[in-house]
């Protein structure tokens, strides 16, 4: 077993190679937290508290209107809202109620929010009142039955009011006991749980779809992986967004099994505030993104020894590459350990990590989590399975896989073959079972038919003394079909000297690697969770 899974060789001992996977909903592990700790902190928001026992109640008022209401199981709740306690209390009664949570970023136009919401077609939708008149226009064009608003004012009305003759409902009205007593549905393993919007391993935007067992696999699997974490004793810090999968599973319920305190954050770009709340709460675990770690690396009250982050225990990197010398840095200030991760939409969330407590790779993934396997296959022929080391299509085989794509048969087929998810990413894997992504498929760079990966040349480009920052394309070119391009941020208005940068990259990179042109931007474009929006600088490029 372990030659065909290597990576179980340098699991941490804590960490079994197999996992049982009681037939949970998502929100037992809730039930079981508010039974066991009833009194301990669930949430901190913003000067708010609630104890597990309160979230518990909360939500089960909340999934009693939403069912008063007129949601049946399988319909669909769209969340539009950051990170408070009011999305936890939507997340959680969404599910009691036997809805599915289809969350979207809060901070999207309304076009991004149309467009979502005619794939799932949603009952009910749910944000704040400050964007009332796009949500009420987003009902009307949705044909959503109803509207809750949250009003962060502290002058709440418990009233529904009248807008344009279309009522809406406040949020604190569905907190309140109903008057009479309201049966919730049955909701098993196997009931639809989540949809996650993703631009999927083919490109347009589609809502993967994934049932309370999907999830609970991922919530057991991120538990038992993170070794120096004890039960009821961490508190968890979640600043990236609860509407991903990633800080669904991983800063939200990940700390809810574990009993944790879990700090809120509604704006993650806001660095000091973050800091503080860090400092202020003894945060023990930080699950994040390249460009907070860096951030943070390069604060002056950080460097100046004035911030203290000694209680950090460890952190998960993911969505973007993590840099050796950010991840080195970051232990350096802390103290504690900074892995980097892999997950995608459509396995929710995590299906790769190193050990908290083993060797950490540079520039790896890390291992496949428990009961996850993988194959790697030739990117023209996928019964050809590769060597180790040599690249090709990574495909992921484990029990946390979606269902499919909402709506969308046609899609799934193209993804789901013979119970493996095709990624669209290329990596490889080392003979210790250590996985490295190498870039998107539909990323991949051919300049005269040689494949250049984003990533390999953005590795290099970054190390150059005067860039921050940088991302990489393929962009149309007439002899040798596609060429390499760079987008670079420089430090400390440094001056763009592209021939100085190119020969920079000479010593590492072959020369149909090495860009042919290159372009100083103020910033790279990235999705809230840190992924590089490469097509909007092609798009940008090509509107010349």
């Amino acid at each position: 077993m372990t030659d065909q899974q290597p990576w179980l060789n340098h699991y941490d001992p804590e960490v079994p190679p197999h996992l049982e996977y009681p037939t949970f909903t998502i929100q037992d592990f809730l039930e079981r937290q508010a039974k066991a700790t009833p009194g301990r902190m669930a949430l901190i928001c913003e000067g708010k508290v609630i104890s597990y026992a309160e979230l518990l109640s909360s939500s089960r008022c909340f999934a009693e209107h939403l069912v008063q209401l007129g949601l049946t199981p399988g319909d669909r709740v769209g969340i539009c809202l950051p990170n408070t306690i009011e999305f936890v209390i939507s997340f959680f009664g969404t599910l009691m109620a036997g809805g599915v949570v289809a969350a979207m970023n809060p901070l999207y136009p309304l076009p991004e929010w149309q467009y979502q919401t005619k794939i799932v077609a949603p009952k009910l939708l749910i944000g704040l009142k400050t964007r009332d008149d796009e949500l009420f226009d987003l009902k009307n064009k949705s044909g959503s039955a109803h509207l809750i608003l949250v009003d962060v004012k502290t002058d709440q009305q418990l009233f529904p009011k009248v807008y344009d003759e279309v009522s809406y409902i406040p949020f604190e009205q569905c907190l309140l006991q109903t008057d009479e007593h309201i049966q919730l549905p049955d909701v098993t393993a196997f009931s639809p749980a989540v949809l996650q919007f993703s631009g999927g391993t083919t490109g347009l935007p589609k809502a993967a779809l994934a049932l309370h067992c999907n999830v609970t696999v991922n919530i057991i699997q991120f538990s038992k992986w993170l070794t120096s974490l004890q039960q009821g004793q961490e508190t968890f810090l979640t600043a990236i967004p609860l509407y991903h999968v990633y800080g669904m599973v991983i800063g939200l319920n990940v700390g809810i099994a574990l009993g944790a305190a879990i700090v809120l954050v509604p704006d993650g770009r806001n660095l000091d505030h973050t800091l503080e709340l860090i400092q202020e709460h003894n945060v023990t675990f930080f699950p994040g993104v390249p460009s907070m770690y860096q951030a943070i690396n390069r604060h002056p009250k950080v460097l100046a020894g004035e911030i203290n982050l000694g209680s950090i225990k460890a952190c998960i990197s993911g969505s973007a590459p993590l840099l050796p010398e950010t991840r080195e840095q970051f232990e350096k200030l802390t103290g504690g350990k900074l892995v980097e991760g892999y997950g995608l939409s459509e396995a929710p969330t995590a299906t790769h990590c190193n050990p908290i407590k083993g060797e950490n790779r540079n520039g790896s993934i890390g291992l496949p989590l428990p009961d996850v396997e993988c194959k790697i296959v030739d990117l023209e022929d996928d019964s050809i399975v590769m060597p180790t080391g040599e690249a090709g299509q990574l495909l992921i085989r484990s029990p946390q896989v979606m269902v499919g794509y909402f709506g969308s048969p046609s899609e799934t087929s193209l993804v789901m073959k013979n119970n493996w998810l095709y990624t669209g990413d290329i990596a490889k894997m080392d003979e210790d079972g250590y996985f490295y992504i190498l870039g998107r498929l539909k990323e991949l760079i051919k300049v005269n038919g040689l494949q250049v990966w984003p990533s390999e040349v953005e590795e290099v480009l970054v190390r150059h003394h005067k860039i921050l920052d940088a991302a990489v394309a393929g962009v149309k070119d007439e002899i040798t079909g596609e060429a390499v391009k760079a987008w670079v941020v420089l430090r400390d208005f440094a001056l763009l000297d592209p021939k100085d940068i190119q020969l920079f990259c000479r010593s590492s990179l072959a020369g149909y690697k090495i860009p042919k042109e290159i372009v100083a931007v103020e910033a790279i474009p990235k999705s809230a969770i840190g992924k590089v929006l490469r097509r909007e600088l092609v798009n940008l490029e090509s509107k010349k």
